[in-house]
């Protein structure tokens, strides 16, 4: 996992984020592509080293069970793994540049991303979604859905263009990270995010803005108590951590979640970085509420930090 400085009070100062290894699950979709570009981006800011895996599931192909002969189907799975194969470095040689590391096996890809994760000491996880968009359809896909319960490290999710896109362009567009939103609620979470969204904003000399929202203000002063937050987001914030010129602060009123993504479309946000409590918190109320439906609604990348 990353390195990072445990900070419980007072500013956070330039951010201690080690990403030495980062692991993009691939599995030849146009968002996973798009996912590709932001891994390739990620490595050469950090200078890391780069990891691209594809898990062959072989449920997803039935037709090999009716192989007639043992020898067949084993010829039917050999086919699918070179197939594989030639598509990671079709890719790889399309978009020109890193050269990644090949991790290519069979079994179920959930459980293949986090035990490479695991094994590797992977410390950032680039993969897209492939979940459905509109508030009657709040879900994630499985594998991303898993991989974000269970990841030892911060999760890169990259959502796929919408419908009426005609694509992402060519793999060898580059990343543009100019505006980033950090999610701030004064927990211990929102630091280790901070932590991470200072580190993306010094990699990519990018404007950071750490947004604080009111859901149910606490006292009858409206003013006072926004006032008070304004002030609790600058001392988030070591004077030498980020040119102030680069670093905004803004603290509204309403649903967390939605307060996000209307801010994240006004700025016209690049990437939106969250905190999340604890290794499982989908399973929790707080992650289904907000942090889950960034991810799932909001149209650009969401990088997810864990305790």
């Amino acid at each position: 996992m990353a390195s990072l400085r445990e900070v419980e009070s007072g500013p956070v100062g330039r951010a201690a984020v080690q990403i030495e290894r980062i692991l993009c699950p691939l599995d030849f979709s146009e968002v996973s592509a798009k996912a590709y570009r932001y891994a390739q981006s990620i490595t050469c800011h950090y200078r890391a080293k780069l990891i691209v895996q594809h898990v062959v599931e072989l449920w997803r192909h039935p037709e090999g069970d009716f192989a007639a002969k043992p020898e067949y189907f084993d010829q039917f799975r050999d086919a699918l793994i070179s197939n594989a194969r030639g598509k990671l470095q079709q890719l790889v040689d399309l978009s020109g540049g890193i050269q990644p590391e090949f991790i290519l096996e069979e079994g179920t890809a959930a459980d293949g991303i986090l035990a490479v994760a695991r094994g590797h000491a992977v410390n950032l996880i680039v993969m897209g979604t492939h979940g459905r968009r509109g508030f009657d359809h709040l879900m994630l896909g499985s594998v991303t859905e898993r991989v974000l319960r269970h990841a030892p490290c911060p999760v890169l999710a990259i959502s796929g263009p919408d419908a009426d896109q005609c694509g992402v362009g060519p793999v060898g567009d580059p990343v543009e990270v100019r505006s980033i939103l950090c999610c701030v609620d004064f927990s211990t979470p929102s630091r280790r995010a901070l932590e991470h969204a200072l580190s993306v904003a010094a990699a990519y000399d990018a404007d950071l803005t750490l947004l604080h929202v009111l859901d149910t203000p606490k006292s009858d002063d409206l003013g006072q108590e926004l006032n008070a937050s304004l002030d609790k987001l600058r001392h988030c914030v070591a004077p030498s951590a980020i040119p102030q010129a680069r670093l905004h602060l803004e603290v509204r009123l309403g649903k967390a979640y939605r307060e996000i993504l209307n801010f994240a479309a006004e700025k016209r946000s690049d990437l939106i970085v969250t905190g999340v409590r604890g290794r499982n918190s989908l399973d929790l109320a707080v992650f289904g509420s907000t942090t889950y439906r960034v991810i799932q609604l909001y149209s650009g990348p969401v990088l997810t930090v864990s305790i």
